[in-house]
């Protein structure tokens, strides 16, 4: 079973973000980048399923500029197998994401499209969706367990209500939540090999793709500094303060 896995590089998760002066986005200069966690998750996932000789072959994909390969040198040292990088300094839309991913993937043939359920700096939480739905495959969205038994998948989802369990059949869409297992640290000889594993690069010109944003960004700005809270002397006190000044008693 081919797996095709995409990541995607944000700003790391311990960096406080910042926004632009003019407000027309988040500073991303001299910060430190690093690939998406949901990301490292389902990379990880695919690893365990090759290890187990469930899957043949890992393909790792990402979608964004020319550092984008930094990311994907990462998944190829964690244990993925080569790389495509889909090279585009725009900023690219869940949509157009999708879109791209359908491309690779009715080329590459994978049977099963493993990736983070949503990245951290976007928190959008659709490519997996859209690509299940461009594609036509069955799909197993907020997956904190995956079993692979007879040319089938066994997804155990997170709900709001708990946990659902769904059969699905190849070729599918997984994608992958923080309870799924816990990513491994690349190891010095899995980094010195992973520089001399192929990646592949395109563009969405030549996959024809067209990604053009359907949205447009009026303005970013950080939220409201929170004031400081008070302390009170008794119980009477914050019933009075909570009827008087808040008023939601």
């Amino acid at each position: 079973m081919k797996v095709l896995v995409p990541v995607k590089r944000v700003i790391d998760a311990y960096v406080k973000v910042r926004v632009k002066a003019d407000g027309s986005g988040v500073e991303t200069q001299n910060v430190k980048m690093s690939m998406n966690p949901f990301c490292e998750i389902a990379v990880e996932e695919a690893v365990r399923l090759k290890e187990a000789g469930t899957a043949s072959e890992i393909v790792v994909v990402s979608c964004g500029p020319q550092s984008s390969q930094e990311t994907i040198r990462t998944a190829l040292a964690m244990g993925a197998d080569r790389g495509i990088l889909i090279q585009s300094d725009d900023a690219l839309e869940p949509l157009g994401i999708a879109k791209l991913l359908k491309a690779v993937a009715e080329k590459e043939q994978p049977e099963l499209v493993l990736l983070g359920k949503q990245a951290v700096d976007s928190d959008h939480s659709q490519t997996g969706q859209m690509l299940a739905a461009l594609l036509g495959w069955s799909q197993g969205t907020f997956a904190s367990k995956i079993q692979a038994s007879d040319g089938k998948l066994t997804v155990t989802r997170e709900i709001d209500g708990g946990l659902e369990t769904v059969d699905l059949k190849l070729p599918s869409v997984v994608t992958a939540d923080l309870r799924l297992n816990e990513p491994r640290y690349a190891s010095l000889p899995n980094i010195m090999k992973a520089k001399k594993k192929p990646i592949e690069t395109t563009t969405p010109a030549e996959l024809g793709v067209d990604v053009a944003p359907r949205t447009q960004v009026l303005k970013v700005a950080e939220p409201p500094a929170r004031e400081a809270g008070v302390k009170v002397a008794s119980v009477a006190d914050l019933v009075e303060k909570l009827k008087a000044e808040a008023k939601v008693i």
